[in-house]
């Protein structure tokens, strides 16, 4: 198994739009954060007429810097993975300039539903105002001047997640399924880590090698990444019930138990992504909770 190394090495070169392989150009928004590295990566592809791969936030400067990018060259197409605020906002207002057609994602809808009392804690950073022109259903196909395109649903990250496969050329557009610089946030009740985990078995499965991703970097070698990637979570997974015994233990607990030395900051993330864990050991018999599961229940192994 390959040991999992992320790619910390990026330039956003923001405002510029950088080429990153023959006829597809990568422009980072001037957004960056914790969930969003250096900022989210907005991809042009094309010559004479372009499709615009996740516009990004609604940012003036953003769009400004697309349509400086396109130059003479006619924007057709925006195609949309996933609706995240950092992905997704942007779309319209570009749309509304340039007589692109929306193509891609369903709306924002959660894995699962909240259970009694329970509230999304990232509902924030959700862009429920999406709607694309035409949605596209896993495996449709999109053929276009700036090539052909499949949809790969990817769900995990969101619910809604799709991924952009030009097969023609052995790419992939990964948006926030697999990156390169860290493991994707899987956070109920948007995200599902068995959905997750899933659509990793949809990537092995398919050709492409070359992923760009929603954040960071161009991903080489792709499967031997995303092989890692899988075993680095069912090793996380094999932890989280490690530390399970009789006695009934809280999320914080199991993420102090597990993410030994972590960060204060980053605890409210490790307690989202071993929620995740949880209700994946729960569907599989291993783990019960307490009540109705969340962040505010208590957890044992199972028998």
């Amino acid at each position: 198994m390959s040991r999992l190394v992320h790619d910390l090495h990026f330039d956003p070169a923001y405002g510029m739009a950088v080429e990153v392989l023959p006829g597809i150009r990568r422009l980072t928004a001037a957004n960056p954060g914790p969930f969003t590295f250096h900022g989210t990566n907005t991809y042009l592809v094309g010559t004479q007429d372009l499709a615009v791969i996740d516009p990004g936030p609604d940012d003036e400067g953003h769009i400004a810097a697309i349509l400086r990018a396109a130059g003479g060259a006619r924007i057709s197409t925006i195609l949309v993975s996933h609706t995240h605020k950092d992905h997704s906002p942007a779309a319209r207002p570009l749309a509304h300039r340039t007589g692109a057609k929306i193509i891609g994602c369903r709306p924002h809808h959660s894995a699962r539903d909240l259970t009694l009392g329970e509230i999304n804690p990232l509902d924030a950073s959700s862009d429920r105002e999406f709607r694309a022109d035409e949605e596209l259903a896993d495996g449709a196909e999109l053929d276009v001047s700036a090539g052909r395109f499949v949809a790969v649903a990817t769900p995990g990250h969101t619910a809604n997640h799709l991924a952009f496969a030009l097969p023609d050329e052995n790419v992939l557009f990964s948006a926030d399924h697999v990156m390169a610089w860290s493991t994707s946030i899987v956070a109920p009740p948007d995200g599902s880590m068995q959905d997750y985990l899933d659509s990793l078995d949809v990537l092995l499965q398919r050709s492409e090698e070359t992923y760009l991703p929603g954040h960071g970097a161009v991903l080489h070698s792709a499967h031997d990444y995303v092989a890692a990637l899988k075993d680095h979570r069912l090793r996380r997974e094999a932890a989280v019930l490690a530390v399970l015994g009789g006695a009934p233990l809280s999320v914080p607990q199991i993420v102090d138990a597990v993410y030994v030395g972590l960060e204060p900051s980053l605890k409210g993330a490790a307690a989202l992504s071993v929620l995740a864990q949880l209700e994946r050991l729960i569907a599989l018999g291993l783990v019960s909770p307490g009540h109705d599961g969340g962040l505010s229940d208590h957890y044992t192994r199972a028998g």
